[in-house]
């Protein structure tokens, strides 16, 4: 990346004010290079994990159990998110935060490492709360290296960023997956916890990059609240402790006693947050309405992340079963299968870009209503296209790979109608009050989503069955054609946001 810095001149104080990044501030290569690191660290673990849990040398756990544990996780991630921005805004400030959440990952990673089933676990949990506190802190720092949302480079920095993401996204299936599934898979794991540390050191050494205000506490705790804090979070934590304790003491302890609390909380919070921001009588007639066209997105991202997300569960495990891995004869990784999406994001997302502004400028842009619909009809589509390879394995065959290409491309099309635009709304249509909260509840249609996947995985339903494709399929095109039948009600509760 050092010959993309160039002298440049720019407003004298900007952060990295001496070169700049593609005509950006410098501090942006830092955030790049740690983003992309992170993902790679991430995105290959992510790869791995389904394999391993059901691989015969690794847990040799059902196929149900093995997306139970996989959507448990993803929906842990995101929902650690809201904590992680509260955790930067009141106590270490956002740099602080991502240094630490970088530690956690690295730590956790090699704690994944380690061969054994119980360290295993405690790896993907300490993987969780990292991600959680980076996720929700990092894309905050970005934003600070700009004068303010109307610097006409802030949308061309972010977009840059969001490169950084997908190509660490694509490198990771293709080393770490093959690494671990050719070689030994938790060697595979230990180089996710390199991939990290590399990210960790570059942004410790680009650190005086980045703006001053990402050192700063914006609402930092009172010795009071922070007693109080730390007392119920000690509460809680002896509760748990106690309470596992005589689960596991009493011989009754199975994976279930984790997961489905999980699930439950994945299910519940994201209901309770919204439902305490509709219910705020402060907020004035308009940002009611707002929040009331907000649900409809909320639900629709829901149902979308619930069936997309299983590009890495259901689909993974179902390749690695039932289908012929191999193009002109050569024989490839199931974990290439996860580079497929951040390539075509790649690819597509100018495209996509291109399209909304040629659209505008003719007047004939589709609203967000109806670009969600699309997403969400879409994703159905996906999963219809899903009983074909289905079929084809129950006939006693397997599958060719392009298959599963197709459903990743589609699935990536109904992707960017839904996340950009979601990401989009979501700052427009945030109450005033909760402007810093709101990508946290944006980020809980994920958890909701993935939870409501995990739940079902832990009842016992056999996500790979043609029925249940076919009814999440069936949902997700009926959700997308309710959200375009009242699509003119939402853009009237929406006001004066387009």
């Amino acid at each position: 990346m050092a010959s993309s810095l160039t002298k440049d001149s720019v407003r004298p104080g900007t952060p990295g004010s001496e070169k700049t990044f593609f005509g950006h501030p410098r501090g942006l290569a830092t955030l790049f290079m740690t983003e992309m690191w992170e993902r790679f660290s991430y995105y290959g673990m992510r790869a791995l994990l389904p394999l391993y849990l059901v691989a015969p040398g690794g847990l040799h756990l059902s196929a149900a159990t093995a997306t139970a544990i996989y959507s448990v996780y993803l929906s842990l991630v995101y929902l650690l998110a809201l904590p992680g921005g509260w955790f930067a805004d009141r106590v270490l400030g956002p740099r602080k935060t991502v240094a630490l959440a970088g530690g956690i990952i690295m730590l956790g990673h090699l704690t994944l490492a380690l061969p054994t089933a119980g360290t295993f676990y405690a790896g993907l949990g300490l993987v969780a709360i990292g991600s959680g506190l980076l996720k929700a802190n990092i894309s905050t720092m970005v934003g600070h290296l700009y004068d303010g949302p109307d610097d006409p480079r802030r949308d061309g920095g972010f977009t840059l960023f969001y490169i950084g993401i997908n190509v660490g996204a694509f490198a990771a299936p293709l080393v770490i997956g093959t690494i671990g599934e050719n070689v030994n898979w938790h060697l595979g794991f230990a180089l996710a916890a390199l991939g990290m540390a590399l990210g960790l050191v570059q942004y410790l050494l680009g650190g005086r990059h980045l703006s001053e205000r990402s050192s700063e506490v914006p609402t930092p705790l009172s010795a009071e609240e922070k007693a109080a804090t730390l007392r119920k979070a000690a509460l809680w934590a002896g509760v748990a402790v106690v309470f596992y304790a005589i689960v596991g003491f009493s011989g009754h302890y199975t994976l279930n006693w984790l997961l489905v609390p999980i699930t439950i909380a994945g299910l519940l919070i994201p209901v309770l947050v919204i439902a305490r921001i509709k219910r705020d009588k402060s907020l004035d007639r308009v940002e009611q309405s707002k929040m009331s066209a907000y649900i409809w997105f909320f639900v629709a991202a829901a149902v979308f992340w619930m069936i997309y997300d299983q590009g890495g569960s259901t689909l993974s495990i179902f390749a690695d079963s039932s289908a012929k891995n191999t193009v002109f004869g050569w024989e490839f990784p199931v974990s290439w299968y996860q580079s497929v999406n951040p390539v075509l994001i790649m690819a597509l997302a100018p495209v996509f870009a291109w399209l909304w502004l040629a659209l505008n400028r003719r007047g004939k842009e589709p609203s967000t209503a109806v670009k969600f619909a699309s997403g969400l009809i879409l994703i159905g589509a996906s999963f219809f296209l899903f009983l074909a390879p289905l079929a084809i394995a129950d006939g006693g065959h397997k599958a060719a790979a392009m298959w599963l290409v197709a459903i990743y491309f589609v699935q990536t099309v109904g992707e960017l109608t839904v996340s950009p635009v979601g990401l989009s709304v979501t700052t427009k249509m945030a109450p005033a009050k909760y402007a810093s909260q709101m990508m946290g509840v944006w980020f809980l249609a994920v958890t909701a989503g993935d939870a409501t996947t995990g739940l079902l995985s832990i009842a016992g339903v056999d996500l790979n069955k043609t029925g249940i494709v076919a009814l999440q399929a069936a949902l997700a095109v009926a959700a997308g054609v309710a959200v375009w039948m009242y699509r003119k009600k939402v853009k009237d509760l929406m006001g004066d946001v387009h």
